[in-house]
This record gives structure tokens, C-alpha cells and sequence, in this order.
């Protein structure tokens, strides 16, 4: 059943417009849920980083680093765990349950419509305002 209605969803996304992202309500998310490792400017200095194995990514250099241009569906995979990365030992904590009630179309940046929780969408949204050229 569940198969059924995400199937059904993505039909309906390949349909509808993208959503409109909500920068504020990402950056708020983006603060409590991902500054702890991240830092509160997302570039990987959090206070967590002294107990991790691997230091977290500068988030403001994914353009950057991905001859910019700045790769949401990837960045929506790693938080939802479509695309699970490793860090302290073991994966990046996985927030697909906790953003995936309200699943919504996105574009990503090759124009293909993904599902995505509305709270990964919006920080994905915020981290792209912070990219550096």
C-alpha cells in the first residue's frame, strides 16, 4: 500500500509545479537539527565535531566543490537516507522519519521531481542561500 501512494505521488509530482521552499523554517531546522556537527554556519564546526571520526563538510562549498552547481537531490538523499554517508563511525544520523509526514514534489537541480519531507526541502532551500562562489 505504502508502494502504492508514493507511486501515486510521484506521478502527481511529475505533474505539479515544485513547491515553494520556505528558507526561514530551513535555517530553524537546519539550528536544531544539524548545527550540533554542522556548526551554526554550516561550515562542519559544530561542537560535536571533538567526538566524531570524520570532521562534517563545509556545507557552504557543495556549489563549489560540484563545479557550481549546487546538488540538492543529493543533498536530500544524504539527510533522508536514500543516500546514507558515513561519519562518526557510522552513518550520518538518518532524518527521513522525522521530515517524512509531509512529503512534497522538488525539483532537483536536473529538473526531476523528488518526494521530500517539507523540512528537508526548506533546509535544503537555506543551505543553498549560503553557497560561495
Amino acid at each position: 500500500m505504502k508502494a502504492a501512494t508514493t507511486a501515486i505521488a510521484c506521478l502527481a509530482a511529475l505533474t505539479q509545479p515544485a513547491v515553494a521552499r520556505d528558507v526561514q523554517a530551513g535555517a530553524e531546522a537546519f539550528y536544531s537539527y544539524c548545527a550540533a556537527c554542522h556548526g551554526d554556519d554550516a561550515t562542519g564546526g559544530g561542537p560535536m565535531t571533538e567526538i566524531l571520526n570524520a570532521d562534517p563538510p563545509d556545507l557552504t562549498a557543495l556549489a563549489a566543490n560540484n563545479e557550481g552547481v549546487f546538488p540538492s537531490a543529493r543533498i536530500v538523499f544524504r539527510i533522508d537516507g536514500r543516500d546514507p554517508t558515513l561519519a562518526h563511525g557510522g552513518p550520518m544520523p538518518i532524518f527521513g522519519d522525522t521530515f517524512g509526514d509531509d512529503l512534497v514534489p522538488f525539483r532537483s537541480e536536473f529538473g526531476q521531481p523528488i518526494l521530500a519531507g517539507r523540512g528537508i526541502v526548506d533546509i535544503v532551500a537555506w543551505l543553498e542561500t549560503l553557497q560561495q562562489p
